[in-house]
This record gives C-alpha cells, structure tokens and sequence, in this order.
C-alpha cells in the first residue's frame, strides 16, 4: 500500500557508499547484532499496548552513536599525525555527508514484554514520511530474529482528525515475540515526522476495564436512503456491545432492505407491489440473510475502549475493498487475534474510536463483523478517506501486491458486496458518481465517477488493495452482481407431470435448483398467475401453495443479494374431482380353454377432464394398467363368486372404483334338449369325462339360463365340422370347429348381454361335407 517503495537494499547500499562501518550499525547487521540489547521491564502484567520512541539525527549521528567506542580508540592508536590529517579535510567531509545524508531514526534492539502485532505511529496524522520504515521481532521464547520487515506507509488518515488522532503505518502481524527493533531512513528533503514511536499489540492481553454498556445513537438519525448528506466525514463514533448479528438497534424504518422485510399479499402486483382490493393471505418476505460470520463477541472485540455510540449514514452506494498490508504468513487460526490487534491498533495506536473497516475477511474466506453499530446497518467507518459516508468497506486480511487472494476469500468479499449494496438496490456491476469530502486524489466538492465496488487507490494515491487483489475486482463484480444462473424446477411436489404440464388436486409444492452458490441467494418467491403466493428463505429449495381448480401458470422466481432474479414456471391443473365410469365394469365370458376354471373379459369405461393417470384392477389377481386400458382379460373358478374390482386414477391423483361379481356356472351337455341324433363319447379330456358328438345336418343342443353371459364349449380336431348358433332363436352366425391339433375342452363361442337375464343358446350341426362330426362339451353362463 506504499506509494514510494525504496527497497531495503537500496537504503543499505546508500550507507554503505557513504561510511560503510557506520551503515552496518544502522542497518543492524555484522557487529551490531553483537551490541548490548536494552534492558527488559519488569511488566506485573502483559500490556495491550507498548510504545517506543525511535531517537532521531542524521544518517552519520546513528552510526556514531552505534560504533563510537572503537572510533574512538581507533583515532587514539594512529597518533597525532592522522588526528591532524583528520582535521585538515573533516571538516568539508563531514559537511557533504551532512548535507546529503537521509534521516534517520531508530530504535535500538530490545527486549519486551509479549505482542503480536506492531506498527509505527507519528504525531500528525495528515503527514506521510518520505522514505522507509523497517522492524524486526524476535519470536517469543526463542532468540531467533526475523528478516527486516518493511512497513507499508503509502494510506493518509481515512478519518477526519480530531483530538488525539495519529499517523500511522499499517500494522504488520508478526506472531508471537518479545523483541523488537526498528529503523526508518528518510528521503529527500522532508522532515522526519514528529512523534515517532513503535507499538507493539498484544492482543490476546485481557481487557483493562469491563465492557461500557452501548448507548443509544442520536434521535436525528439520518433516514436511510436519502442523499450524500455526510460524504467526507471520516471516523467517528461506534457503539458497544453489538455482538449478535441481527440484533442491537432497530434499524430505520425507511430505506431498503436493511430496513427490514414488509408483508406482501397474494394480490399484489408483481411488477409494481401494489396490493389488489382482494383479501388475499399476507405473504411474509424470509428476513434478508445476513453472511455468515464471527461477530464481535466471537472474535473477543474489546468493547471497553469504544466510548461513542456508533453512527449512521444514508443508503449504502459503494463497497471498497482494502488489504490490511499486515502479511500473508499468518494461519487462519490466528485471524481472531489479528482482528482483535488491529481493532487495538485503530483504537490505541491511531486513535480512532474503533476499528475502522466495516468487515474483514481472512485468506480462508471468514468474514469477520468489524466496526459495531450492526452488519445490516449503514455504518459510518474510517477506511477511505473523503468517502467514508453512504459507504461500505471489507478489508481482506493480508498483503496482495503480488498474491492474489484465494477463491474462498474472493467469494466472500463478493457475498459481502451483493449483500450491502443490493439492500439498498444498488447494483454491484453499476457506477456511482461521489462527492468527495477531501481526498489525496480527489479534492473537497470535486465528484468521482466510481465503480459501486472499488478499490481504496481509486480515491486515494495508494497500492491498496495490491496489484494482485485489483486485478482480481472483476470478478468479484462478476459474482456480486450476477443473476441466479441455472435455475430450474425439479418437480411439483404432490403433482404428476404429464405432456409438459403438472396435475395435482390441490397443493402445489415446486421444488427447484440453481447453480448459484446459496450463500449468493437472498430468497426465493412463488407466484401463481403473476402474484405471490409463497416465499422461502436461501437455503431452501421448494416451497408450498394451495391453488383453486383450474390451470394456472406456477413461477419460482429467485432472487440474488444483489436484486438479481431469474425465473422458472410451469403450467399446473388442479382437478379435485374424482374419475367419472361413465360404463362400469362388466364381466363377460371369452374364447379359451375351460377348466377348473373360465376365461373371461372385464370391460370398463372411466372418463375425467384432466385425464386418466393409471387403472388398477383387482381380480384373480392384481394388475396396474395404464389409464388408457379399457379392458382386461382374467379367468374365475368354476362354480365360486368372484369379484372384480377397477380402481381409475387421473393425473391429478383423484381415484374412483367401481366393481362387479360374478359365478360361472357350467351346463352339461346332458343337461341340453337334443334333437337329431346325438352319441356319447367320454374322455379324460373333456368336462366331467362324457361329451356327446353328432354328425346329422340339423341335430341341435339347446340350452337356456338366467344370466350376463354365455359360451358354448366344444372339442376342436382336425376332422370337425361346424355349428350354427342361435340365441333366443335368432341366428348369431357360424363356428367352425376345425383345428391344427386336438384341444378339448374350448370355449368356441360367447356373447354378452349388459345385464343379467333368461336366455336360450341352440348350436346346431350344419353336416360339413367332408367333415359332418361335431363333439360338444356343454355350456357355461355368468350367474
């Protein structure tokens, strides 16, 4: 986040070229690492906060300074002679290197009592020193130093001043030590600052005073909403205590979403809201979510050092993403701790009134509530100097100049984004034209045309927030500002899909998917005919609706953090109405062989507006047949009752049944009045044993019942001839007995009649030439 970066081993090289022992003890290396380390304090109890001056002078006085004693007996060994020397040509030497030396400042290596977290601070906070400022710490326990570290310097205050605020440099997470030493060269012509000092952070010390209880805001709360009436102002004050997402002060009742959710109606107008004269059911909107996150109280923010309740702006117009610059070698275990060091380092070390981003995110993707006051609220922070009004900032923890940030991590900043910037209805894809209350690029009055997600260097001359992580706002943008992709509808829960359309009796349940992450996803809506019916939070993926009888065009319609919808419908019929049988079963006996038992035939007819989904019949045995069946062959067992039941179901799901019983009962052929000559035969094969056959053209059987229907049961060979049939005297047509093979025991004939009555049934020999010999077995009838 620097604007100049001179590099370690250009500064080194400058001291080197100009008194190369003397630069070795200021850059802390060869024999200075020998020198004496400053006396520890006795501390009685682990400080939040310590703080050490860095001494100033000149490039030359440091080095003196750190190198004087053997200097000195250097110039005492050579003797007068070189002391004369020295005079005669000191003095212009030394004048030149004053002259063009850099200042600097340091502090000598010391011991300290526990911190994790450090940064330097100087007396005005407007200022920006010219040059670099470097530490290194000793890890706790241990006597292993690091490498010099540089200290990014390039941020000008992001708040508006005022008493006790500081300049600062961004802090550097270091881990663990009890050591430290620090240095900073300045460069060009420009004063050292006033005021520098190390602090060091401890921020897992435990608190000094007990939590002040949180204060309520000002009753002349700006109405969310409403213009850039505070653009420019930077920090100011923030309340305690709010350490439950969702809960704390009551947020305005104007404005967006972050206002809350209003109950919608099932006659409202899908495009305007506006409610119908109906009395539909009010339809609640799921509570917006709120991203997933550590909340102050699980990050441990220390409330005691917030002293001002929080304050609030107008609708939120912009999100700026910041690095915190405070390095990349951290775990994610450690994330809580870091937050709780820079919350101190603001507070304690800067000034501030409390941690001045909105939210934090570390390289693991957790979000971190940062500044109290409430996430779904318009929180005025300290982040971007000139626009800290009607903005919101994330700052991802660590350096991304040259790392980009991890997936988990950009996907969280773009959660982040759709989720402030789509409650206000502002798109995160769009641009936003800010007045500036006063910044380093753009000054007090003067308008900047912004993305609605930016980067803090597009208001101020900074790297903030990298190289890596900029390049890396597109697709961010992309994410936040996205459309719910892939959606589409699985099934009507509680309907049948048939040709397209979806048939249920009442209750219509969608159910649908997306490929748009949930944590994208503010809620999801159900409308029947154009108005809502139904709504479901998030994570859910199917919802309920009861709709009146009829077709109707069902849409789920989901809706992104950032406003975004995508659509999906289907047509649904809801038919409450059962199956009509319009003809109800009826049982009739059919061709095939006769046994033990008969063959028979079930016929039906069952009719419904919406269609017939399936037929279930229940006889001899069961069988499920499509809705389309009209008929069903089966058998019965001579002599025995048997019931035939038919199930009809429609794509609704409605079901009617309807049934019929019937008995078969056999008439022998000794129970027929015969004319002609007629001949017993017996066989294993035929009914009872005895079956009579007759070849005389016009020898007949007749046979009369009580019943629905009848079948004239023969023996068919390859030499039989053929017989006339007559029902209640009227001819019914000729059967030809003839056979490939020998089969007794066959049905050969059989009629029908809708309901039951008294028939006669005559099959007469017709005296085939050729083939005059008829065998019949009898006749069997429905009772």
């Amino acid at each position: 986040m620097r604007r100049t970066r001179t590099t370690t081993a250009r500064i080194a090289a400058a001291l080197v070229a100009a008194t190369p022992a003397v630069a070795v003890a200021v850059a802390g290396a060869g024999v200075a690492l020998r020198a004496p380390v400053a006396p520890a304090e006795t501390a009685r109890s682990e400080p939040v906060l310590q703080t050490f001056e860095l001494t100033a002078g000149t490039r030359l006085d440091s080095a003196r300074s750190a190198a004087g004693t053997r200097l000195d007996s250097a110039r005492l060994a050579m003797g007068t002679g070189l002391v004369a020397a020295r005079s005669a040509a000191g003095t212009r030497l030394d004048s030149a290197r004053s002259a063009t030396a850099p200042r600097t400042a340091v502090l000598a290596r010391r011991t300290t009592a526990p911190f994790s977290l450090l940064g330097v601070t100087w007396a005005d906070p407007q200022s920006e020193p010219q040059g670099a400022i470097e530490v290194r710490t000793r890890r706790l326990g241990t006597e292993e130093w690091s490498s010099w570290q540089p200290l990014e310097t390039d941020n000008p205050d992001a708040s508006d001043g005022g008493s006790g605020v500081r300049g600062s440099s961004d802090p550097l997470w270091v881990g663990p030590s009890d050591g430290v030493q620090a240095r900073m060269i300045a460069t060009g012509d420009q004063a050292l600052p006033a005021g520098l000092r190390v602090d060091l952070i401890n921020p897992d010390a435990p608190e000094t005073a007990p939590p002040m209880r949180m204060t309520p805001a000002s009753q002349a709360m700006p109405e969310v909403g409403r213009g850039m009436t505070t653009v420019g102002r930077g920090m100011t004050t923030v309340g305690r205590g709010m350490t439950t997402v969702g809960r704390g002060m009551a947020p305005p009742v104007t404005g967006g979403d972050e206002a809350g959710r209003k109950a919608k109606r099932a006659g409202d107008d899908p495009e305007t809201g506006e409610p119908d004269q109906s009395d539909g059911v009010p339809v609640v909107l799921p509570v917006r979510p709120v991203p997933k996150l550590v909340t102050r109280a699980g990050w441990g923010a220390d409330e005691s050092i917030v002293k001002e309740p929080p304050e609030y702006t107008g609708a939120v117009h912009i999100v700026f993403v910041h690095h915190t610059a405070s390095g990349n070698g951290y775990d994610c275990a450690e994330s809580p701790s870091i937050v709780r060091g820079i919350e101190r380092f603001h507070v304690k070390s800067k000034g501030w009134n409390d941690l001045g981003y909105n939210f934090l995110v570390d390289k693991c993707g957790r979000i971190f509530e940062g500044r109290g006051g409430g996430v779904h609220r318009s929180v005025l922070g300290a982040h971007t100097l000139g626009f800290n009004a009607n903005a919101s900032a994330v700052a991802v923890i660590g350096d991304y100049r040259s790392t980009p940030i991890p997936a988990a991590a950009r996907a969280s900043v773009a959660q982040l984004a759709a989720y402030k910037l789509g409650a206000w209805s502002n798109p995160p894809l769009g641009k936003v034209g800010l007045v500036s209350g006063g910044s380093d690029r753009f000054p007090a009055g003067r308008t900047a045309l912004l993305n609605r997600i930016a980067a803090h260097r597009d208001t101020g001359r900074t790297e903030c927030p990298g190289n890596a992580l900029y390049g890396q706002l597109t697709a961010i943008r992309a994410a936040a500002g996205a459309a719910p992709a892939g959606l589409r509808l699985r099934r009507v829960n509680g309907a049948t899909a048939y040709g397209g359309k979806h048939y249920t009796r009442g209750a219509a349940g969608p159910a649908w998917d997306l490929s748009t992450p949930t944590r994208m996803m503010d809620r999801f809506e159900v409308l029947v005919d154009g108005r809502l019916s139904a709504a479901a939070p998030s994570g859910h993926r199917q919802a309920a609706v009861r709709v009146e009888p009829g077709e109707h065009r069902v849409t789920v319609r989901a809706v992104h953090l950032s406003g975004k919808v995508a659509t999906t419908t289907a047509q649904v019929i809801v038919d409450p109405v059962a199956p009509d049988f319009s003809e109800p079963p009826q049982v009739g006996l059919r061709e095939g062989t006769v046994g033990a038992t008969v063959p028979v035939r079930l016929g039906w007819a069952a009719t419904d507006t919406s269609g017939l989904k399936s037929v279930r019949v229940r006889g001899a045995a069961s069988e499920n047949l499509s809705g389309g069946t009209r008929q069903h062959a089966d058998t019965a067992r001579l002599g025995d009752p048997a019931t035939w039941a038919v199930t009809a179901t429609d794509r609704a799901g409605n079901p009617a049944s309807a049934s019929v019983t019937r008995t078969p009962v056999l008439l022998t052929e000794a129970e027929a009045t015969r004319t002609g000559t007629w001949r017993t035969v017996r066989d294993q094969g035929f009914l009872g044993g005895e079956a009579v056959a007759g070849s005389t053209a016009g020898a007949s059987l007749t046979w009369t019942f009580t019943g629905s229907s009848a079948a004239l049961v023969a023996n068919r060979t390859t030499a039989s001839g053929r017989v006339r049939i007559y029902v209640d005297e009227e001819f019914q047509g000729i059967v030809d007995l003839r056979s490939a093979s020998a089969r007794n025991g066959q049905a050969v004939w059989a009629r029908s009649w809708r309901g039951s009555g008294t028939h006669t049934v005559r099959a007469q020999a017709e005296g085939t030439t050729g083939r005059p010999s008829v065998v019949l077995d009898g006749l069997v009838y429905l009772r």
